[in-house]
């Protein structure tokens, strides 16, 4: 789904307040064309570094080989099993493909609690299966007939074959032991194995990045970037497989390889090594020193859901101490960490200039009574910011993305939250790139409809058809 491009991205827009205070503390996160570039440039060479054998193991962006070299052909037909795990909820998805038009989803979202969260790896997968069993159980699926399952696994993967991948790292508040350095498709099928109750074949695994490209793929041949702007923050994109070095299939030099493989760059991590500290900002340092992850995801930091409210909250906390805003109101929330959620920000830049209906419902949930216009439209101010450099340092990966692939015309799948819900996001994603991109180049932003299941699914297909093939 393609969206129009809106006049609503300027952040200095004209307004009758002045709040000199904000506008030195969020003078830092903005970013001009020049320091753009230079984070395409860096980001260039840490892609390479993640690309090269000799330099994989110290790079940053670990650029993942995928092992997916199958791309839809829009013939692909039949059922298929998809499980996307990437947060606190995981999905069971039943996709029957009867044609590019004609696609049939049932799907089923089971929580994950923190005691799962937190535990033994085994607990976890354990539940997983048994998730699987009741969905199959309660949608009919024949028991004796094995079916294909594309398995969704949003975190560092290493992967060593489409069905083989090893997690290198927990994210996203999970800590099960047990697991960081496992195939987690051998603990997932171990799972199924011990109930015996459901003959499941997993034959791919991905993380959303690359499910996301693949369902929009099996629509728009010339999709070739996958992103996720949520939570967190990855893209992945289709690189020449030559120059995928950690392929393994490149250093047996067999003839009649794929030309092509998808990497999953893990961009989140560009910055660990502190080649992009010469735009972050008090605040982000002090995210960063919060977070149960210091010093790593540093690029995700600026950019991602679960760190953009908290940017905010701290701004505000040091504009409140100096009485530069909300003076005589106090807010305990504003006070604790996490407390201002990235949804307050997308809400409040939702409210159309001199207007503050949906501020005011923010303001109300935090505790903030009776607050001056000229406080609201400084908050605006602020989320503005906060969002814009968000914005701009996403279009700074996807023209690098864009740069490395070397083509003129090429659609990109977008999925997350800050992508779906951030009123402007988009717009100033399309505009910022515009500015970065040559001329020449075409692109479309396309909201990829549910790529951590369909394109789970769609992988899947693509996978046994071409095995079917093979034979």
């Amino acid at each position: 789904m393609t969206r129009s491009i809106t006049n609503s991205t300027n952040i200095t827009s004209q307004t009758k307040y002045k709040f000199p205070e904000a506008h030195e503390l969020c003078k830092e996160f903005v970013l001009s064309k020049k320091v753009m570039n230079e984070v395409i440039e860096r980001l260039t060479k840490e892609i390479k570094l993640g690309l090269a054998k000799a330099t994989h193991d110290k790079a940053t962006v670990k650029c993942f080989v995928t092992y997916v070299q199958d791309f839809p052909s829009g013939q692909e037909r039949g059922k298929y099993l998809a499980l996307d795990l990437g947060g606190t909820n995981f999905r069971v998805l039943m996709i029957e493909l009867k044609s590019q038009t004609d696609v049939k989803i049932i799907s089923k979202s089971f929580g994950i609690s923190k005691e799962l969260m937190t535990g033994p790896g085994q607990m976890l997968f354990d539940f997983i299966a048994e998730c699987l069993s009741k969905f199959c159980t309660e949608h009919n699926v024949d028991k004796k007939k094995e079916i294909p399952l594309g398995f969704t696994f949003s975190f560092p993967l290493m992967q060593q074959g489409l069905d083989r991948g090893i997690l290198k790292v927990w994210t996203k508040g999970f800590i099960c032991s047990g697991v960081v350095g496992q195939d987690v498709v051998q603990l997932l099928d171990e799972a199924i194995q011990r109930r015996n109750e459901i003959k499941i074949k997993i034959v791919a695994i991905i993380n959303d990045t690359v499910g996301t490209l693949m369902a929009c793929a099996f629509y728009k041949c010339n999709c070739r970037i996958g992103l996720i702007v949520g939570t967190g923050t990855n893209a992945c994109y289709v690189e020449k497989t030559q120059n995928a070095e950690m392929f393994e299939a490149n250093h047996e030099r067999t003839p009649g390889g794929k030309e092509h493989m998808i990497i999953n760059s893990e961009w989140g991590a560009f910055g660990d090594n502190g080649v992009i500290d010469f735009l972050r900002t008090p605040f982000d340092k002090q995210v960063d020193e919060g977070s149960h992850n210091p010093g790593r995801q540093i690029y995700e930091k600026c950019i991602s859901g679960l760190f953009l409210g908290e940017l905010v909250r701290l701004i505000l906390v040091d504009l409140m101490q100096k009485g530069a805003i909300f003076a005589n109101q106090e807010s305990h929330s504003i006070q604790e960490k996490g407390k201002f959620l990235t949804r307050f920000v997308s809400e409040i830049e939702t409210d159309i200039s001199g207007a503050f209906d949906y501020t005011d419902c923010v303001l109300n949930e935090i505790g903030i009574r009776n607050a001056s216009d000229k406080d609201k439209a400084c908050l605006r101010y602020i989320c503005q910011a906060v969002s814009t450099r968000a914005a701009q340092l996403t279009a700074c990966g996807l023209v690098c993305l864009i740069n490395k692939m070397d083509v003129k015309d090429v659609a990109i799948a977008i999925d997350g939250s800050v992508y779906r819900h951030h009123p402007r996001f988009h717009d100033m994603l399309y505009i910022n790139m515009k500015r970065l991109l040559q001329k020449d180049i075409e692109f479309q932003l396309i909201l990829s409809e549910d790529g951590s299941g369909r394109g789970a699914a769609l992988i899947a297909a693509a996978a046994t058809n071409s095995k079917m093939n093979s034979k």
